[in-house]
């Protein structure tokens, strides 16, 4: 290991993980991170351990700082995500933003995120996050607003206060009927494994 490297202790695979859970490809990570495809794959693979330098690239890439990425300010089973740490969804769907309120943690099977939607705004268009995987499900609390969740065909109006549970791989959508900003939180529980 050459000088100023980073102790492998996983972080190849915790930097993969993290990569799949933001849904980028290693050329999509390299552009992001300005560390190339090739250096990303062999890192991940635990073929050669990052410089600082490069692991501090790669965190800036996955929205992390270094100390985040390597786990540095973790304490044991707690991890507490800041108002101001926030993930941000990508604003790809005009009217609809989101911000993801948990850890980026490796093997997580569960993810809270808050959406906001402008008035008329609907969630699920072109850009949007695809249909989730096989055995998903997703439970939505309406803070604000009125939402209407439209899955597999029917349609379901959520006043503020109300949740719904529902199988997340349906075809669904997420809409705002109201003449004001609505917003929900929604729990994702991941499907389940085939292996």
């Amino acid at each position: 290991m050459s000088v100023g490297a980073v102790t492998s202790n996983g972080v190849g695979s915790r930097i993969k993980a993290l990569r799949e859970a933001m849904d980028l490809s290693l050329r999509g990570l390299a552009e992001r991170s300005g560390v190339s495809a090739p250096m990303l794959s062999q890192v991940e693979r635990g073929e050669t351990s990052p410089t600082l330098q490069v692991a501090t690239r790669i965190a800036a890439g996955l929205e992390l700082r270094l100390s985040q990425l390597l786990r540095l300010d973790e304490d044991g089973a707690v991890t507490v995500v800041r108002a101001g740490e926030r993930r941000k969804g990508p604003a790809r769907v005009a009217g609809h933003s989101y911000e993801i309120l948990t850890p980026p943690l490796p093997g997580q099977r569960a993810e809270l995120s808050r959406h906001t939607l402008a008035p008329g705004a609907v969630t699920g268009g072109p850009g949007d996050p695809p249909m989730h995987e096989p055995g998903s499900r997703e439970t939505a609390l309406v803070q604000r607003g009125t939402v209407l969740l439209h899955c597999d065909g029917q349609r379901y109006e959520m006043l503020d206060g109300d949740s719904v549970t529902f199988d997340a791989d349906l075809n669904h959508h997420f809409e705002n009927p109201g003449p004001d900003e609505a917003v929900f939180l929604a729990v994702l529980s991941a499907g389940l494994r085939r292996s």
